[in-house]
């Protein structure tokens, strides 16, 4: 398959969408991002690696680190997890209060920022600092011993954290939250601000093609059905509340993430990342979600 000769394609398809998006203006930092950027890699179980554009410079992965968290706290708990976050998708928006009241506290997913607390609030009751651990742990799935968070833009969360410490207070109301509410808001602004660049990224989810293992370590992250079950998580819950619309028009699981990334899985064959900061209104990469699709549609690759 032309991978590199496909993803020049998709750049220029893309070029026009750049500028339609807008950037996370809410988190200041982000919003100093230009619009204009595009970054997509493509790593392949076998270690080959195709890149387009802007795929080697960092950005703020944001949500996307919440599939590397509910990793994390699923190795610790493994299905006792679910007691405490579901599994199904939300419909409702990202930082939605909406159904935390009348389904007591318990958020749908772990992929909203409801479910993403919960899970951190996890990872604080088991290590030191949440947020090191999970840095420590997206740097064995990457093989790059130099990620880290971004001081600025976790304090740039942090001091527009309103939302989300309204949703922690009120989960600690039903007995869904354990940890002092502050120390589980800072771990998480931190957990955010992780900077990864699109290669990096499409390294880091290989486990997930390859039933669960890191295919140039040999490390096993997952057993082969825990994969298929958290896979089958992203392509329902990854995207938001446009997870439908996703899977209609990509068919990959997927985990977006407000800085504009997007990361997307073919099982079996590689790990992918797209980065365009303009987002649509749902918070997902505008030119991102074109490019995955154009991706699956030129190849002819699609978990359908």
């Amino acid at each position: 398959m032309p991978y590199q000769a496909i993803l020049e394609s998709i750049k220029q398809e893309v070029a026009p969408l750049l500028m339609q998006g807008r950037v996370a203006d809410y988190i200041p930092e982000l919003g100093c991002v230009p619009c204009d950027k595009f970054g997509m890699a493509i790593v392949t179980l076998s270690g080959q690696t195709y890149t387009v554009g802007d795929a080697h410079e960092t950005f703020s992965i944001q949500s996307i680190s919440k599939l590397f968290s509910c990793v994390l706290a699923f190795q610790l708990l493994e299905e006792q997890l679910w007691q405490r976050v579901g599994r199904e998708p939300s419909g409702t928006a990202f930082n939605s209060l909406v159904q935390l009241e009348y389904e007591g506290g318990v958020p749908r997913n772990p992929f909203i920022n409801a479910g993403a607390l919960v899970v951190t609030d996890i990872l604080s009751e088991r290590f030191v600092q949440a947020e090191t651990a999970l840095v420590q742990f997206v740097r064995r799935l990457s093989g790059n011993a130099d990620i880290d968070y971004s001081h600025r833009v976790a304090q740039s969360e942090r001091e527009h954290a309103e939302r989300n410490l309204a949703m922690a207070h009120f989960m600690k109301s039903f007995g869904n939250f354990h940890n002092p509410v502050d120390l589980v808001i800072d771990a998480y602004c931190r957990q955010c601000a992780i900077e990864m660049n699109c290669v990096d990224l499409a390294r880091a989810v290989l486990f997930l093609a390859n039933g669960g293992v890191v295919p140039y370590s040999g490390e096993r992250i997952l057993d082969a059905r825990s994969t298929k079950r958290l896979s089958a998580l992203m392509l329902t819950c990854g995207t938001y509340d446009a997870a439908g619309d996703f899977v209609y028009r990509v068919g990959l699981p997927a985990k977006s993430g407000v800085g504009g990334g997007i990361v997307a899985v073919l099982p079996g064959e590689m790990g992918i990342c797209v980065w365009s900061p303009g987002l649509d209104a749902t918070g997902n990469s505008l030119a991102g979600i074109q490019a995955l699709e154009s991706l699956t549609t030129l190849t002819g690759r699609s978990i359908f």
